[in-house]
């Protein structure tokens, strides 16, 4: 294999084509060489990028053997289909987030990747971005005190509803899926712990009946208690709050700092009185690339793993549960 990997799209999907494809051609071990789409734009996308090969199924673009990684950008629901599909045809695999519907897809996911021997990734760049291993060592400094609690926000007002995936349940729709999963991984990340019981509410559509308005509350395994919500329906956000005895972290920039030229803030309160903030820099989606491609350059496991993603759609699983039936649910760790 080349030092660069050589990556094909499915989709001209809007995430595919304004982030993820400028992310490859930024990253130093990662380039571009294939797209694939019914759309009609693939030809003029492919030519704004300088994608020299340009496929009409995905077949096709799975079928060549020049293809070392597949970015799977599809509606949720398609994520286990083409995950299996490119593992058989022995492509890497980056599948957007959530990797699937459920837990169950998930396992049959890993397990074909396995049987492939094909290395995959759900694509949760936000956890890329050197701001968050800042946070994990301000906590371990012991900065904060002993951490007793979390709070994740991820929201935004939904303007444009109609034909909209977010807004169709057989698609894998509504803010849970679509935005709160990122609340639930960094609960997880960041505290290194997994939920023993929680309970969820929702506000549903009544015309579509996905969850527009999402609330949780989880006990972690480590005693720590955890709050998220997100919206279809609320001003912008994207923040979590890490509380401990002695002070509490704040960062308002948790999963979208892009935005803001990938400029991440940290802010540090403690029981002295003192708050002081951090800036710290990263370019996630780039920095997500190349980890991946690395990954693949040197046979090694992502630093996401297979398990962790088990985990997290067994934990999103638990979440719709609770927020469908109005039930508290336990979990196994």
């Amino acid at each position: 294999m080349s030092k660069k990997v050589r990556w094909g799209i499915l989709s001209t999907a809007h995430i595919a084509r304004e982030t993820m494809i400028p992310a490859i051609q930024r990253a130093e071990n990662a380039e571009v060489v294939a797209i694939a789409s019914g759309n009609d734009r693939v030809h003029e996308i492919a030519e704004r990028f300088h994608i020299p090969k340009v496929y009409s199924t995905y077949e096709q673009l799975l079928n060549d053997p020049e293809i070392d990684a597949v970015y799977i950008p599809l509606p949720n629901h398609m994520h286990m289909k083409w995950t299996i599909k490119a593992a058989e045809h022995k492509k890497h695999i980056l599948c957007e987030k959530p990797a699937a519907l459920c837990e169950d897809d998930v396992r049959r996911m890993v397990e074909v990747c396995r049987e492939n021997s094909v290395i995959w990734m759900e694509a949760f760049m936000y956890q890329f971005h050197p701001q968050h291993k800042r946070v994990k060592e301000i906590m371990s400094l012991g900065e904060i005190g002993i951490v007793k609690s979390m709070r994740a926000s991820f929201s935004f007002y939904l303007v444009e509803r109609e034909n909209n995936i977010r807004m169709e349940k057989s698609l894998g729709g509504g803010s849970l899926l679509d935005i709160g999963c990122y609340c639930v991984h960094s609960i997880r990340s960041l505290l290194h712990a997994e939920p023993v019981i929680l309970s969820v509410r929702s506000t549903f559509d009544h015309m579509k009946g996905v969850d527009i308005v999402t609330s949780g509350w989880l006990k972690m395994s480590n005693g720590v208690h955890a709050l998220f919500d997100c919206s279809f329906d609320m001003f912008s956000r994207n923040e979590y709050e890490i509380i401990g005895t002695k002070g509490k972290v704040t960062v308002p920039r948790a999963y979208r700092p892009d935005i803001q030229q990938g400029n991440g803030l940290i802010i540090i309160q403690t029981d002295d009185g003192k708050t002081r903030e951090e800036v710290v820099n990263g370019d996630q989606y780039r920095l997500q690339v190349e980890h991946f491609s690395q990954c693949i350059l040197a046979g090694t496991t992502p630093s996401y793993s297979d398990d962790a993603i088990i985990q997290q759609a067994k934990v999103l699983d638990a979440c719709r549960m609770s927020a469908e039936t109005g039930k508290v649910v336990e979990l196994t760790v």
